[in-house]
C-alpha cells in the first residue's frame, strides 16, 4: 500500500514554466552566453545577490546593482532589474488540473517556493492580473512556504521541515517536485519521494507512478 499522503510542489518551473526559459531567450537576444544567469546564480550560492534577495535580506534596487556587479566580474553587462522582469512564468493548465484532482482525492498539498519581495504576489508577477491568476492556484495548497517570508531558501533542509510541519505530515509521507536537482536532494535525504521535473508530460507521468 502506498503511504504517500501529501504532495509538495515547487512553483516556478513546476506549476509554471521555468523562468530560466525566459532567461535563455534574453541571453540569445543579447548575444550573451547560454545559461549565463544560471551560472551567476551558482557562484557563491549562499551569499550572492540571488540568495540574499530570496531571503529578503536586500531590496530590488540593491539586487539590481549587486547582480550587475556579479555579471561584470565575469565580463558581461546585465543589470539585475532585467532579470527580475522575467521571473514569473506562465501557468501550466494540466498541472493545475492535477492539483485539483489530488485535492479531490484527499491528498494534503503543499508548496515550497524560493521567491523574492518584488513584483506582484508570491510569484513576482509583472501585472496584478497575472498575480491574481497565480494567487488562485496558490490558494489550492493547504500550506505554502515562501523563502522571502521565512528567511530560509531551498536547498536548506529547514525549509522542507517547515512545509511538513505546516501540513502535519512526516517527510516519508510526501512526494516532492522541483525542477532543480539541487533542491530535490535534501528532500530525498529527509525521506521524501523526490521527482526532478524536466517537462509537463514527465511530471504528470512520474507523479502518477509515485502515488500508485
Amino acid at each position: 500500500m502506498n503511504e504517500r499522503t501529501a504532495v509538495i510542489f515547487d512553483f516556478g518551473g513546476v506549476v509554471t514554466t521555468s523562468p530560466f526559459e525566459a532567461f535563455n531567450r534574453m541571453e540569445a537576444e543579447r548575444g550573451l552566453p547560454h545559461d549565463l544567469v544560471r551560472r551567476i546564480n551558482t557562484l557563491n550560492p549562499d551569499g550572492n545577490a540571488w540568495a540574499l534577495f530570496e531571503r529578503a535580506e536586500i531590496d530590488a534596487d540593491t539586487f539590481d546593482v549587486v547582480f550587475a556587479e556579479e555579471a561584470r566580474a565575469l565580463g558581461y553587462e546585465l543589470p539585475g532589474r532585467d532579470v527580475l522582469a522575467l521571473l514569473s512564468g506562465d501557468l501550466r493548465p494540466r498541472v493545475v488540473e492535477a492539483i485539483d484532482r489530488l485535492r479531490a482525492d484527499g491528498y494534503r498539498l503543499g508548496c515550497i517556493t524560493n521567491n523574492m519581495p518584488t513584483g506582484h504576489g508570491a510569484q513576482m508577477s509583472a501585472t496584478a492580473a497575472k498575480a491574481q491568476a497565480i494567487a488562485d492556484v496558490i490558494a489550492r495548497f493547504d500550506h505554502v512556504v515562501e523563502s522571502s517570508k521565512v528567511g530560509v531558501r531551498k536547498p536548506d533542509p529547514r525549509i522542507y521541515g517547515l512545509a511538513c510541519d505546516g501540513l502535519g505530515v512526516r517527510p516519508e509521507q510526501c512526494v516532492y517536485l522541483d525542477d532543480l536537482g539541487i533542491n530535490c536532494k535534501p528532500a530525498a535525504a529527509l525521506g521524501m519521494r523526490a521527482i526532478k521535473v524536466t517537462g509537463e508530460d514527465q511530471l504528470l507521468r512520474d507523479l502518477a507512478a509515485a502515488l500508485t
